[in-house]
């Protein structure tokens, strides 16, 4: 398929060839049939839908919902789990957020605001994701067969009251934490001791893992992982999981605080977060932390480095990729980011890769060279399904790309109009389409010798330096879930820098 000439040029198959080929696996036959179905408004979640039917027979839902189109919005994303956990029918459109691009003139003038999330029902707009959320619930009763989402009775109303009033309490220590300077010296907190030798820590961290331990308490008050006794998660689970989510990352990244770490006891949250991971539609709309770290300065406002600071420097490097994680191989699972408890991919490329789920539901017995595979494949997908476009994408970090006068945003590696270096664009594809065929080589997770000649074959000497940086550009910008699921995101970053370092 790659011929060498005697002159040691290169051929490498095109875009479309590169598809088709990946068509003929059960990974790719399973992603092509799922896009055919999610453009029926059927198949599975995915950031990117823009219909969901599920068991409804209009194709035309009465209720359009305007939601950001990366996957950023903590309200978009708590009002989409609660759309898939009910299955409320609902056409939905992509909007950018006001970080990340300009919002279309279509969607501010009915949206003067340009508040996501919101929602359009007989021309008439509402905003606010709490509103959003009480209403969808509302609209569709149980009577129809929905599932409710909202408490039936009065002590339920009153424990969702009590239980939203925690969730800003919590909001609120972690904005003090992250958004201000740490001030140590906390009191004496007994957590504080677990990590010995620290100095103890700062008034705001005490106060939002005293406020963590209100939320795990309310969490082991139920038999069941959710905070009311139902068998699914409600409303107030989703009210907590987008923001949860984020501080899982942020703590991490900015604070050394891995809130899942056993020794914090936080037993009902690690439940509840366990719970959420076995469902697939949550893994849809589900960041990582790279993408978390990335995605909540434009919106929130810049995050303070403190409290302990050798794990802050350990975990800050293990999440950027700077420990040699993002390099190949890949260690199985993420130490900070479990893979496998619950479905790493969607169900469709697991079942057809044969991969079937334990008994717990959990995916950690499943072979990890057929979970690699699983996921080299879904990545060798995505890269061949848009091949060009992301060469184009990934040609702005050449030398001369990104030198255009445009317009700015907020999110530190959002700049839509970028253009690439077209000097080094065909190279930059022709490195791509070589690591195509690296990510699809089953057989082998650290690329042969071959591939690596072919690579070098197929840039030339004067142009290296501009596609590794074409390669460390679109590297650094790959988001998850927008982009790959945590699972297969980190096979494209690591395949990446292994063009990288080949080149180098």
């Amino acid at each position: 398929i790659l011929q060498m000439s005697s002159s040691t040029a290169t051929t490498v198959p095109s875009w479309q060839n590169l598809q088709a080929m990946v068509a003929e696996t059960p990974v790719g036959k399973a992603l092509n049939q799922e896009v055919e179905l999610r453009k029926q408004g059927k198949g599975s979640a995915h950031v990117q839908n823009t219909l969901r039917l599920f068991s409804s027979k209009d194709p035309k839902p009465p209720i359009l919902l305007y939601r950001d189109h990366a996957g950023w919005c903590p309200y978009c994303q708590k009002t989409m789990l609660l759309i898939e956990e009910k299955q409320v029918p609902i056409a939905i459109d992509l909007v950018p957020m006001r970080s990340y691009g300009d919002k279309p003139e279509s969607f501010m003038r009915k949206v003067p605001g340009g508040l996501l999330p919101a929602i359009e029902v007989n021309g008439q707009i509402i905003t606010e994701s709490s509103v959003i959320m009480e209403l969808l619930d509302e609209w569709h009763p149980p009577e129809e067969g929905f599932k409710p989402m909202m408490p039936q009775d009065d002590e339920g109303r009153r424990r969702f009251q009590m239980l939203s009033r925690l969730e800003r309490e919590l909001f609120s220590w972690w904005c003090s934490l992250m958004f201000r300077p740490e001030m140590m010296g906390g009191g004496g907190n007994p957590l504080s001791k677990l990590m010995g030798g620290g100095g103890g820590m700062s008034g705001s961290m005490q106060g939002f893992m005293d406020c963590l331990k209100k939320v795990d308490a309310e969490l082991q008050k139920t038999p069941g992982p959710w905070f009311f006794e139902q068998d699914y998660p409600t409303m107030i689970d989703f009210v907590y999981v987008s923001h949860v989510e984020r501080m899982l990352a942020s703590c991490a990244y900015w604070k050394g605080l891995n809130l899942r770490d056993p020794k914090w006891g936080f037993k009902g949250i690690c439940r509840w977060l366990d719970a959420f991971e076995k469902r697939e539609h949550y893994l849809a709309f589900k960041s990582d932390y790279y993408t978390h770290i990335k995605d909540i300065p434009p919106q929130y406002g810049p995050s303070y480095d403190g409290g302990f600071e050798n794990d802050r420097k350990s975990f800050s490097e293990m999440i950027l990729g700077k420990d040699g994680s993002w390099h190949l191989p890949l260690t199985h699972d993420d130490p900070l980011q479990p893979l496998y408890r619950g479905p790493p991919l969607p169900l469709a490329v697991l079942q057809a890769a044969g991969i079937v789920a334990d008994a717990d539901g959990t995916y950690e017995s499943t072979d990890p060279m057929i979970m690699a595979q699983a996921c080299r494949l879904m990545a060798a997908w995505k890269l061949a399904g848009n091949g060009m476009n992301v060469a184009k994408f990934a040609a702005r970090g050449g030398p001369q790309g990104s030198k255009n006068p445009r317009k700015s945003f907020g999110a530190e590696l959002a700049d839509p109009y970028a253009k690439p270096d077209d000097a080094v664009l065909s190279s930059v594809d022709e490195a791509l389409r070589v690591i195509f065929f690296a990510l699809k080589a089953t057989d082998q997770e650290i690329p042969n010798e071959e591939l690596v000649a072919m690579l070098k074959n197929a840039v030339p000497a004067v142009q290296v330096s501009g596609v590794v940086s074409s390669l460390a550009y679109l590297r650094d910008r790959i988001g998850v879930p927008r982009d790959l699921p945590l699972a297969a995101g980190r096979y494209l970053r690591a395949y990446l820098n292994w063009g990288i370092d080949a080149l180098r």
